[in-house]
């Protein structure tokens, strides 16, 4: 039987993907004007942009263990492997309740093959990871084997981002009160990775221009095998400056501007991240 590929909202995957590889998607929940919000299907990210600049504030919250009991007890009752690769543990409380409800699942359908898989990853970085899962269970692949490739990419996937405003983050913990005001006044640009699953600082630049040519310096640094591999860049609506990050790539590394996928940052990311967010990702290691 066919494995199934199950991801959550935070892939920033738009649905044609999940339409075409037939992927199984489940939501976060976006609270916004006092209302819930189901990512992706309830909310567009161009919504809560537009409310963010207004000065509205934004929640998020991670999938209901209830959700994924639901969803995994369905698959073990008609003996279907699924294989959920989840958003980073680090960034969300969704992997946990899907490995908690796995197993519980478990222990009344003992031959359950039900496998939850922490990415560390998030927006397209994850989503890459997902389209090569979705990919190798469309050509018939066991479950040993997608999750093997899976976890390759899911180590070897880079994040590199920027934000517009440092008062997004400051909101969401990551920089402190002073650094964001003091950012603001000075306009620098932070630019950050993620490691081991979490955001960590990594630069600071000063000018909006300058962060492009940057990334794309460590882009050269960290990166390998360009021409064999998909890009990925994701932005808080702006799609101007996303498409300017990949010409510049697709120049700087011969590459077609097809092996570059560009999507906007999801609203549960977004929320936390802001209009302006400039993401890019790639692999660090060959391709495979």
């Amino acid at each position: 039987m066919t494995v199934k590929i199950m991801a959550d909202s935070s892939c920033d995957l738009t649905e044609h993907y999940y339409n075409e590889y037939d992927i199984e998607m489940v939501p976060l929940t976006v609270h916004l004007n006092n209302k819930e919000y189901r990512d992706s299907i309830d909310i567009q990210p161009k919504t809560v942009y537009d409310e963010m600049r207004a000065g509205k504030g934004t929640k998020t919250s991670q999938v209901s263990p209830q959700t994924f009991k639901t969803i995994f007890t369905s698959y073990a009752e008609t003996n279907q492997p699924l294989v959920y690769l989840a958003f980073s543990s680090e960034l969300s409380g969704t992997y946990q309740s899907a490995a908690m409800m796995a197993e519980e699942v478990k222990e009344s359908y003992p031959g359950a093959q039900i496998h939850v898989i922490d990415t560390k990853c998030a927006s397209i970085g994850y989503g890459l990871v997902i389209l090569r899962a979705a990919e190798l269970a469309k050509e018939g692949a066991d479950a040993a084997s997608i999750i093997e490739t899976a976890s390759y990419h899911a180590e070897h996937m880079e994040h590199i981002f920027t934000v517009d405003d440092l008062e997004y983050l400051y909101r969401g913990g990551r920089v402190s009160k002073t650094a964001a005001f003091v950012g603001s006044l000075l306009k620098i640009k932070p630019l950050l990775h993620v490691e081991d699953g979490k955001l960590v600082p990594l630069e600071k630049i000063r000018g909006r221009k300058k962060v492009l040519g940057r990334m794309i310096d460590l882009m050269a640094a960290r990166g390998d095998d360009f021409s064999n591999q998909v890009i990925g860049i994701s932005h808080g609506d702006d799609l101007e400056r996303a498409e300017q990050l990949r010409d510049m790539i697709c120049e700087k590394f011969n590459i077609s501007q097809k092996n570059v996928v560009i999507e906007m940052v999801g609203a549960v990311i977004g929320a936390h991240s802001g209009p302006g967010t400039l993401a890019l990702f790639f692999l660090n290691k060959p391709y495979k």
